[in-house]
């Protein structure tokens, strides 16, 4: 019997739209700091030298500009290892609201960070602000799945991966030095960021609380009737309710499970392994590398103007997030190809476009410059079709009410640790290697394919109890099998 399709509603648009925001902070924060290096060297030269009337060695300038690049993720491990300690007792909404008290700190941090003449307002700025963004790679999926629908519930969660993309983008188009990434404007670069800070502060104050965590959390189901209708635009939301009445009875059993008993338990760490290994690896798949470098990789391999080929892949980098959400929002699309399969399938051409790269590098023929951006370009567009969207989102699904905060927290965490580890070593380790180095990736990502063929289960068209039934029927066990579990509670296509 054909389930019916629910519609995306203004309230429902207004209410994702909004907390995106916090998601295209998150990619404007990751990319901005790259494109303005030399003059922030500079600025940090002419500080010390004012300061303690003497130049700057290079040794303390490379370490302060490793500390300016290093204490983002470091923020963002922490923040994202904090969101338990939020959601649960603010709310999902009031918790994103909250957060961006530090996006306009930051923001005044690293704004008058060249007036004060301080380099250390600039890092501390950096270091806030991440704090910001790790919290918000785990209040927005989080909010984004417990509003949506669970027929659009895929194709709602990858528009956190889109909003990231977006501000990718944004930071590099505007670290144009002829835009904002000139000597004088550079502050105003970095604190671009309380701009999409006020304008979500302007509008989740109309947006409804998760209903999940009112129906869940407060034991409000009457306030959580009330936003479904408005969420979906219709008076029927039994179904939803009912499956949030047995998610609360199951809840009475299992209450909300810390970070340190989610780590210790039996029962939840099959789901908990295939999270943190689905944020490894988006993260060590070596889009970081790209993004990171993808100047000085350019530059190896011969392109004529590195920096705008890096906006291209940006520009790549987004059209295809804007194709991944399409897929993953038609029906029939999502009938004949499951995340799974969609998984498999990337990490397959991501690992071919990782070998054509070292290919390339290390002929070094004139010609093959022209190869060199398909390559890239090629291995950012699948990559924003499977590895990028879907951990996200995904993570929420495998888990129910009562470890759902902490799950996103440890595989938020895991997710910010790789993003460091990639960003701090991999100049060190091609140093070593030369472009060799991308064999690295091309091992890892076999790995990920084993391993998402093996371990992940399908998540598309099920409800949290029908996912989190699995793992518990399974009791973790490796032999569990992600077809033989959806066979038998489905017999048949779940959108049918």
């Amino acid at each position: 019997m054909m389930k019916p399709t629910r519609q995306v509603t203004p309230a429902l648009l207004l209410s994702v739209s909004a907390a995106v925001l916090g998601s295209l902070q998150f990619g404007y924060n990751t990319g901005v700091i790259n494109a303005p290096q030399k003059i922030i060297e500079d600025f940090y030269s002419e500080t010390w030298s004012s300061r303690f009337s003497e130049p700057i060695s290079q040794s303390a300038l490379t370490a302060l500009w490793s500390l300016s690049v290093a204490i983002f993720p470091v923020g963002g491990m922490i923040g994202s290892f904090s969101v338990g300690l939020f959601v649960n007792r603010f709310g999902r909404k009031n918790s994103m609201l909250g957060s961006n008290v530090l996006a306009l700190l930051s923001a005044a941090l690293m704004g008058f960070s060249q007036l004060a003449g301080s380099f250390e307002m600039l890092i501390v700025g950096r270091f806030v602000v991440g704090v910001f963004c790790g919290l918000c790679t785990g209040f927005v999926p989080m909010y984004v799945e417990e509003i949506s629908p669970t027929s659009l519930r895929g194709a709602l969660g990858t528009l956190h991966q889109l909003g990231v993309v977006l501000g990718i983008l944004m930071a590099q188009i505007l670290g144009i030095e002829w835009l904002l990434g000139g000597s004088s404007l550079w502050p105003l670069l970095l604190s671009f960021t309380v701009l999409p800070a006020l304008l979500q502060c302007a509008l989740l104050p109309f947006c409804p609380e998760s209903p999940r965590y009112l129906f869940i959390n407060c034991g409000q189901e009457s306030e959580a009737h009330e936003v479904l209708v408005k969420l979906r635009g219709t008076e029927e939301v039994s179904e939803d309710l009912q499956e949030m009445r047995e998610e609360s009875q199951r809840m009475q059993r299992e209450r909300s499970v810390s970070i340190p008993e989610l780590l210790r338990s039996v029962q939840y760490r099959q789901p908990l392994i295939v999270a943190v290994l689905l944020q490894l690896s988006q993260q060590l798949s070596g889009i970081n590398a790209v993004f990171y470098y993808s100047t000085g990789i350019f530059e190896r391999a011969g392109v004529a103007q590195p920096v705008y080929a890096t906006i291209g892949a940006g520009v790549v980098n987004t059209a295809f997030t804007v194709i991944s959400v399409s897929f993953t929002a038609r029906t029939r699309l999502q009938r004949k190809q499951s995340r799974r399969d969609t998984r498999l399938i990337t990490f397959y051409f991501m690992k071919c476009f990782v070998s054509v790269g070292v290919e390339i590098l290390t002929k070094k023929l004139a010609w093959m410059s022209y190869i060199s951006i398909a390559a890239i370009f090629s291995f950012v567009a699948f990559f924003e079709i499977g590895p990028g969207p879907i951990p996200w989102f995904i993570v929420a699904e495998l888990f129910s009410q009562g470890p759902r905060p902490s799950a996103i927290a440890v595989a938020g965490f895991s997710n910010w640790s790789a993003n460091f580890l990639v960003g701090m070593c991999f100049q060190y380790v091609e140093q070593l290697c030369g472009p060799y180095v991308f064999i690295i990736f091309t091992v890892l990502l076999l790995g990920f394919f084993v391993f998402t063929y093996f371990k992940v289960p399908e998540t598309k068209g099920r409800t949290f109890e029908e996912i989190s039934a699995g793992f518990r029927r399974s009791g973790g066990a490796d032999k569990y099998s992600a077809a033989e579990e959806f066979n038998t509670l489905h017999g048949e296509d779940p959108d049918l």
